[in-house]
């Protein structure tokens, strides 16, 4: 698919609620939705033109369902999946060892039905800075990336300081963006500078901010790669494309 810089649609999917709908940051709550609704949801992103799905294994069984959806179509989109982070009985657990980051991408790659991801990041916990120090989960992702698992890595965390240390390895980082949250900026642009693509998440945050005044926002920073955004609804989708489309020059 070629350099992603050039090719990640502006709006990615963010499939953290087809998967999860307990312990979240959302201010409403929601059901899950059957797996037919799913497959549709997954199907009708692909049609719009989006080509970054983000997923991770703390998503409860996101990743099995868009293995099940769209695994038929998978040379038409980017990805993106995580390390570090897992969800059980209603709370997080963390394992960033070379065993625990390897063992994650293989189950993923099981449950996603695919031979590579195109995208790994470090899913940090809040004390992301010593999570980089004190573990070999970057070594250890660097390597997969070397023998062909992945193809790109990256950093999600929460601190300047752990942002700014991945970026000697790192080919993109995912970044909390919006009007409210603008604390790294800076850390953005140095990314942006250096190749390092900038892919934004809770640019809405989390539902708390009017859909349409937040992409203009996030996407008129020309600092971001990508803005993943999550939902059900696809006619919000949709519009959030044509948001982007508008602001980018670009389809969607």
């Amino acid at each position: 698919m070629g350099d992603t810089r050039r090719t990640l649609s502006p709006i990615g999917f963010g499939a953290f609620k087809i998967g999860r709908n307990t312990g979240t940051k959302y201010p409403d709550a929601y059901a899950l939705p059957d797996s037919d609704a799913v497959g549709r949801l997954l199907n009708a992103v692909l049609d719009l033109g989006i080509n970054l799905i983000d997923t991770a294994p703390a998503y409860g069984v996101s990743e099995e369902r868009i293995g099940a959806a769209i695994a038929h179509r998978r040379d038409e989109f980017y990805l993106s999946s995580k390390v570090g982070e897992t969800f059980v009985d209603g709370r997080s657990a963390y394992d960033f060892s070379a065993a625990g980051v390897r063992g994650s991408i293989e189950r993923s790659l099981q449950r996603l039905r695919t031979d590579f991801l195109d995208y790994v990041f470090i899913h940090a916990s809040r004390d992301d800075v010593r999570v980089l120090d004190d573990s070999d989960v970057a070594s250890t992702l660097v390597a997969c990336r070397d023998e062909g698992l992945v193809r790109r890595i990256g950093f999600s965390g929460y601190s300047a300081e752990a942002f700014r240390a991945s970026l000697g390895w790192a080919d993109a980082i995912m970044v909390e963006y919006h009007r409210e949250s603008r604390s790294l900026e800076s850390v953005m642009a140095e990314a942006a500078a250096g190749g390092v693509e900038v892919v934004v998440k809770k640019g809405l945050a989390s539902g708390r901010l009017a859909a349409a005044d937040a992409v203009r926002f996030v996407l008129s920073n020309a600092d971001v790669t990508s803005l993943v955004i999550g939902g059900l609804n696809i006619e919000h989708i949709r519009e959030n494309c044509r948001v982007a489309a508008e602001v980018r020059g670009e389809s969607p």
